[in-house]
């Protein structure tokens, strides 16, 4: 394979065969998934990257170097991004690029807390387009290509297309519900300092305060560490909006794919801001559903500041 740009300087993806590379990734995240199950992370050297919030276990490193040198050796032209290999100043470019992370909910992984996964992702030009995330405690597999549909297959769902359900309008005929309908996902971040920290707690305090205090009184928030999962509940219909800042390229990538095939949204997590960027670290995720807009622009009247992330 030869990696080829057009005039614009856009990558011209018209020889990738989507469907090869998207089953070649499930065949990565099954051997992935044996090699996590059957570690034992609390005899694991398990060591933290910027402070005791934010693990990395020998698992997350053997994990990635096996996925990295299957898709050298089947695709060696194209770019690799993982988390554990990420040097700062590393970019994504137009060409063909695999995002990985190898275990996306570390933390959970360490205590046996059965929500974590592969992530692994496919870009060109930027654009996500092939997301497949296989958590091996539960057995659930989401996989997703651009403009080809998402799909959920599990003990409980034989390859199931998402949403799994039919996803009601945010407000009724009389413009009741949006956002106090919602079940939100939130995650506190491993940095537990700082400005964004502060927006972070004063925001998730907004959303669940009662509207007489001038809250949004939403059904609850969730946090369950995996934002490759968290996008991928938001796209079954489990949970109706996910927010967050501070994730990577590696957290969101496939899980992007797969909510996007599900009719879901993606906007930035700061107020007004309608593009996000696959690298950008602050993200808004939707389920689809009639009234998104409206309930983002609600969300984001709970958002109490400027997340900073991501503008460095």
């Amino acid at each position: 394979m030869t990696d080829s740009t057009t005039e614009t300087g856009a990558y011209d993806a018209s020889s990738i065969n989507l469907q090869e590379i998207h089953d070649f990734l499930v065949s990565i995240a099954h051997a992935a998934g044996q090699m996590i199950t059957t570690a034992r992370p609390s005899n694991s050297r398990t060591g933290s990257k910027t402070n005791a919030a934010d693990l990395v276990t020998e698992t997350d490193r053997a994990v990635e170097k096996m996925v990295s040198e299957r898709i050298q050796e089947r695709y060696p032209d194209y770019q690799f991004m993982g988390e554990e290999t990420y040097k700062p100043g590393d970019t994504l470019t137009p060409s063909p690029t695999f995002i990985v992370d190898p275990i996306d909910g570390t933390t959970n992984f360490v205590h046996t807390f059965p929500y974590a996964c592969i992530s692994l992702g496919f870009t060109i030009n930027l654009i996500p387009t092939i997301g497949v995330i296989y958590n091996p405690f539960t057995n659930q597999l989401f996989t997703g290509i651009k403009g080809q549909g998402s799909y959920l297959t599990s003990p409980l769902h034989d390859r199931e297309r998402l949403p799994l359900k039919h996803l009601e309008p945010f407000y009724d005929e009389n413009g009741a519900g949006g956002l106090s309908n919602c079940l939100v996902i939130g995650e506190w971040g491993s940095d537990r300092s700082g400005n964004d920290y502060d927006i972070k707690v004063k925001t998730f305090r907004k959303l669940c305060a009662d509207k007489k205090d001038g809250g949004a009184m939403v059904h609850s928030i969730r946090s369950l560490g995996s934002a490759a999962l968290n996008f991928c509940g938001v796209a079954a219909g489990w949970a109706d909006v996910y927010w967050e800042g501070g994730c990577w390229a590696w957290d969101v990538c496939a899980g992007w794919v797969v909510l996007k095939e599900a009719g879901g949204e993606i906007v930035d997590a700061n107020p007004g801001m309608w593009k996000a960027k696959i690298d950008g670290r602050r993200y808004l995720a939707v389920r689809g559903g009639e009234g998104w807009e409206a309930v983002v622009k609600e969300f984001w009247g709970c958002v109490e500041g400027e997340l900073k992330v991501g503008m460095e």
